[in-house]
């Protein structure tokens, strides 16, 4: 009986001492792209699909997809696992993810012709919050905390008494990147207008 209790102390003893080292792991670099397109899908695919998976996932999934089963597809990535796509984005990722990538037989000549994102009406004024929630963005950044990206907190804090920060800070929003915050890539905008990312600019550089 002593003996089993030693036994057991000691495999516990192993354990704990094993879980209070903690392992660091190394992704692979991303090497897939998305194949680009003037589709206005790839553009939502460019900005969206990006914030949670690589294009591997895409590029992995069964050849000659039809258009029903790409939507399919999209709408459960939508509602069961949270994906950060309007509804009026399935559409035009269905579309683009059929011609590029699936069964292009199953796209009709209208859907072909499928209109891109209304550009913003001249001196409209911008919901900033629905702007953040439109494109996710409150998904990888949080105010003040730190999420898969830096807080806005943050950002605001590094760029303070920078003439030149809402033209740096628009621009990364615009073209994306890595490595300025962490290894984790942040999807490039290209669809915003040159006021939408001045207003997200001055959301995030007016942070406390």
């Amino acid at each position: 009986m002593a003996g089993k209790i030693a036994c057991i102390l000691t495999c516990a003893a192993a354990l704990g001492a094993a879980s209070s080292h903690s392992r660091e792991i190394q992704l692979p670099t991303e090497t897939t792209a998305l194949r680009a397109s003037t589709l206005p899908g790839y553009r939502i695919a460019a900005q969206k699909c990006s914030i949670c998976h690589s294009a591997d996932y895409i590029t992995l999934q069964p050849p000659g997809m039809s258009l029903k089963q790409w939507t399919a597809e999209l709408v459960k990535m939508q509602h069961a696992y949270g994906a950060p796509i309007d509804d009026e984005d399935i559409k035009p990722l269905a579309i683009y993810f059929t011609l590029t990538y699936g069964d292009a037989g199953t796209v009709s000549d209208a859907d072909r012709l499928l209109p891109g994102p209304e550009p913003s009406v001249a001196g409209a004024p911008i919901d900033v919050q629905a702007l953040l929630a439109k494109n996710a963005c409150l998904s990888c950044h949080a105010l003040d905390a730190k999420l898969i990206g830096p807080s806005y907190h943050d950002v605001a804090a590094k760029y303070r008494g920078n003439a030149e920060a809402p033209t740096m800070v628009g621009g990364s929003i615009r073209a994306g990147g890595a490595n300025k915050w962490g290894p984790v890539p942040m999807p490039a905008f290209p669809n915003l207008t040159p006021l939408e990312l001045q207003v997200l600019a001055a959301f995030v550089l007016n942070q406390p």
